[in-house]
């Protein structure tokens, strides 16, 4: 006669939870025990015997076949810059160094400073700013814009933070933060104007966009050379 334990392992490899197991009739003498077979020492061991089971030589090339191929690169959003418009050319600075967007105030000039870019100062929430005509530091023509439909335009006062110095640039439109990955920038184009040329680092494509990536430290490097 067969003792309850022999029965089991007989049954093992017919799934005994799906005859006198929980799935099948209930009939199994350990289930007193257990109360289910996933505490059983037959469930656990026929669960790592197969995960221990020799794999097949059709298996075992599929994953090698699929492993073998490269793997697609992940565009990956690593970066993020404020978008903005000076004429026709859409141009983005680091997000990290906007502190504000403001509302376009007139400059004050400044006694004996003007040129090469430096408008004045302004108020921009009770704090003055020096006001500089990025479209003048980056040879732009600003009266050079193309026609908008279907949306307002609103010139603003972008304020930005260069080594503990504030500055407010006049910008014609806003389009707003975007995020990125920097890996998808590419070169600039050898048509674009050759006094914007050496500020950019690169051109980014958003939909129909093609925005200038302007080199941060050389900015701010030209902005602080205004001020002296």
């Amino acid at each position: 006669m067969t003792s309850a334990p022999d029965t089991l392992h007989a049954l093992d490899d017919q799934d005994c939870w799906n005859t006198i197991g929980v799935a099948g009739d209930m009939s199994c003498p350990k289930l007193e025990q257990h109360v289910h077979c996933r505490n059983c020492e037959v469930y656990a061991g026929a669960a790592r015997r197969s995960m221990q089971r020799p794999v097949d030589a059709a298996y075992r090339d599929d994953w090698a076949a699929l492993l073998r191929q490269p793997q697609a690169a992940r565009a990956q959003h690593d970066s993020s810059g404020l978008v903005f418009r000076l004429g026709r050319e859409w141009l983005m600075l680091p997000a990290h160094i906007v502190a504000s967007v403001a509302p376009l105030t007139a400059s004050h000039s400044l006694p004996h400073r003007s040129g090469g870019g430096l408008t004045g100062i302004v108020n921009v929430g009770g704090t003055l700013a020096p006001s500089i005509a990025l479209a003048t530091l980056l040879g732009i023509d600003e009266n050079d814009a193309p026609q908008q439909g279907g949306r307002h335009v609103f010139a603003r006062l972008l304020v930005i933070n260069w080594e503990e110095q504030r500055f407010a640039l006049p910008v014609a439109d806003l389009h707003g933060i975007l995020r990125y990955g920097a890996a998808s920038v590419g070169a600039p184009a050898a048509t674009l104007n050759k006094g914007l040329q050496r500020f950019i680092t690169g051109v980014l494509t958003h939909g129909e966009m093609r925005i200038g990536v302007l080199d941060a430290p050389l900015i701010g490097h030209q902005l602080n050379r205004l001020l002296r």
